[in-house]
């Protein structure tokens, strides 16, 4: 199938698989991959490192934005997958922890990150065929995207999804624990004041609690079929 030069948006709660999703769909349809939620990790992770959060969860919000302007965040096609960089250091691995799960919501509700942020996803998407997944991308970083997507499942669905995840990167942690920390991202990320996470009026909802990854993207193709009258195609898998 050959899409014209689109930008595909995914949003939707935390571990719902948008990254899985929006990955299998870039492949499929010869997309550019962008995780804006990889960049808010990225940037989460960069005020770990450089002790702007405190013991007590606090952010030094000014120390932050001071220094902001010297992070370089970006993605790099490696081992036939965009992975996020800063500078030649790959952290695509790093940002995926339940450390940094725990801040980034906070982190993400900065007004001037949420800028920083969007700015560098504008300059990586010029030019379309791309495909984004986030939590306000279809709602306030792309409102003008072709194709919407809203993501969900249930958050038992979900919290065990996420537990598998860290259980396979040899993290220890449990059930009880990352369900806490899924809780509390879901009401950070909407109910904060810049940029609340939402469903843009004309996205597409997908819910995955009982899909195959394979269904999913049965989903999508019958959605781009049927959104762009593109009658022929198949999927490769």
């Amino acid at each position: 199938m050959n899409l014209p030069d689109i930008i595909i948006a995914v949003d939707g709660c935390s571990s719902t698989g948008k990254s899985t999703f929006a990955k299998l769909v870039a492949a499929e349809f010869g997309l550019l991959y962008l995780d804006s939620g990889a960049m808010y990790r990225g940037v989460t992770l960069f005020a770990m490192e450089q002790g702007f959060i405190g013991q007590d969860g606090s952010i030094d919000q000014a120390a932050l934005q001071q220094a902001i302007g010297q992070l370089d965040l970006h993605f790099e096609r490696q081992d036939g997958a965009t992975k996020l960089h800063t500078g030649a250091r790959c952290i695509e691995s790093e940002i995926r922890t339940l450390q940094v799960s725990g801040y980034v919501s906070p982190i993400s509700a900065i007004p001037f990150v949420r800028s920083w942020v969007d700015e560098r996803l504008h300059a990586f998407s010029e030019g379309g065929r791309v495909i984004m997944d986030g939590r306000d991308i279809g709602a306030t970083v792309f409102p003008n995207a072709q194709v919407k997507v809203f993501m969900t499942a249930s958050e038992e669905v979900r919290a065990q999804r996420r537990l598998e995840e860290l259980v396979a990167k040899g993290q220890n942690t449990s059930f009880e624990e990352v369900l806490a920390n899924l809780r509390e991202r879901d009401y950070i990320d909407s109910h904060r004041e810049t940029s609340p996470l939402r469903q843009a009026p004309d996205a597409f909802v997908l819910d995955n609690t009982h899909m195959t990854l394979h269904e999913e993207l049965v989903w999508m193709l019958g959605l781009l079929q049927g959104k762009f009258t593109l009658l022929e195609g198949s999927l490769s898998c």
